[in-house]
């Protein structure tokens, strides 16, 4: 049976709850959008979104020309009719590494009045154990109208959201209401009659379930980087490596490319706030710190391969640096390995030259461009006359430049790439020095 058509609120507009909104109503739900910030509400009832994503701001506009999608700061009138409401909202990681709850609380205390019949209201953040519960009570105290609180985790990729929501390879619902499990799977049948499972579990079960994940891989990462780190050390390629390891059905290829770390809003906010879970239950989640370590230790392994090679003096030297976002197909800029790349060169005497084809605005307004920093418009405007040439970001251009053409823009053709994007043998054949990450270094130009 063809699901009805249903009348959904997304609460936030950030990253989860702008793709959110988007894609329930490209599968024609009628969506609101409610956000408190009105540039924002006011660029989308434009038709702009007011971040990166690739193809989100298409079927935006699509969906607003249907008259399905629509941008609010108005909360009650959103609420009118709305029978399913998302809770879309930052979870910022405090100062001891917990999960900032105060805009999710701070919403869930202004919901209960405005309810008039029957609701199921879904944490779409990520929220640490026994969140839907304490919304629920929270709801609760300022309304005698029947609800469920539901939680329902996200796991988009940026640069690849549309994808991942359309196609997703697992959707969870946490929630001990068949009532609201009926209606979590009508919303959802769309996506999961194509074969895409839907696990239903416990509130608790499923906000452990993102948590777990997100750490899991960024276990995997941290793993891979360290076997990287001891290949450089033992004359081993970490590219074969790799394939041997990830032939293994049990372990498989995916998150075993070794690079500078991982950054992005998920995976450091998600494992500190899940050791500190931990440490409020008693138990100590000693390989997940030791992950957080190694993984700020990884984002340093470029600068100190740039150090090293230029004996410890960065004074007066230009060196060009390809990409600022944490990852490509985003402008996602949050704990990005080239911000603190970025400072510790600058510090060092150096002046970067840095592009990337999103991230550029986010990074003017975090650090500047400055003296000692600055945004060009182009991979070979950075290349040119700098003393070496950093590889941050694994932006698929990067890969297509003619190297003959960097090697004449650099005064030395010298290339560190902390993101392994060329093959060995075409540095050593085109003449470059070339330092990658856990691969043999290229010294064929010297």
């Amino acid at each position: 049976m063809q699901p009805c058509m249903k009348k959904i609120t997304i609460i936030g507009t950030g990253y989860v709850g702008l793709v959110t909104g988007t894609c329930f109503a490209e599968l024609g739900n009628d969506v609101t959008c409610v956000d408190v910030d009105e540039q924002k509400v006011s660029m989308m009832n434009q038709g702009r979104v007011p971040l990166y994503e690739p193809g989100l701001e298409e079927v935006f506009q699509r969906n607003q020309r249907a008259g399905r999608l629509r941008a609010t700061l108005d909360l009650p009138a959103a609420l009118k009719g709305s029978s399913i409401i998302f809770l879309a909202l930052p979870t910022p990681m405090g100062d001891d590494g917990s999960a900032n709850l105060s805009y999710i609380f701070a919403v869930a205390d202004t919901l209960g009045p405005l309810l008039e019949e029957y609701t199921v209201i879904i944490d779409k953040s990520t929220v640490p154990v026994g969140t839907a519960e304490q919304v629920r009570a929270r709801i609760a105290a300022n309304t005698t109208v029947d609800f469920d609180v539901v939680s329902n985790p996200e796991f988009l990729r940026e640069g690849l959201a549309l994808q991942d929501f359309m196609h997703p390879d697992r959707v969870v619902i946490g929630s001990s209401s068949d009532k609201a499990r009926a209606v979590m799977a009508e919303l959802y049948e769309p996506i999961t009659r194509n074969d895409h499972p839907l696990y239903f579990m416990s509130e608790r079960s499923a906000e452990m379930t993102k948590y777990a994940a997100n750490s899991f891989l960024a276990a995997k990462i941290t793993f891979m980087n360290q076997i990287a780190n001891l290949c450089e050390r033992i004359d081993a390629n970490v590219d074969d490596v790799r394939l041997g390891v990830g032939s293994d059905s049990r372990i498989g290829h995916k998150f075993l490319y070794p690079g500078i770390g991982y950054g992005g809003s998920c995976f450091p906010k998600d494992v500190q706030a899940l050791i500190h879970t931990a440490q409020d239950h008693g138990y100590d989640l000693q390989l997940l710190k030791t992950v957080i370590d190694n993984n700020q230790a990884q984002k340093k392994v470029l600068t100190s391969k740039v150090l090293n090679y230029f004996n410890n003096d960065l004074e007066g030297k230009t060196l060009a640096l390809w990409g600022l976002a944490f990852k490509p197909e985003t402008d996602d800029i949050r704990e990005a390995p080239a911000i603190e790349m970025i400072r510790s060169l600058t510090a060092a005497g150096a002046t970067v030259r840095a592009y990337d084809p999103e991230a550029m605005e986010n990074i003017k307004k975090l650090l500047g461009d400055n003296d000692r920093l600055h945004l060009v418009a182009d991979e070979y405007a950075a290349a040119d006359g700098a003393d070496a040439l950093l590889i941050v970001t694994e932006w698929s251009q990067f890969a297509s430049v003619s190297l003959d053409r960097i090697k004449e823009l650099l005064t030395q053709p010298v290339i560190f790439d902390g993101r392994n994007m060329f093959p060995i043998e075409t540095m050593r054949a085109a003449g470059f020095y070339y330092e990658s990450i856990g691969r043999p270094l290229v010294t064929s130009s010297l």
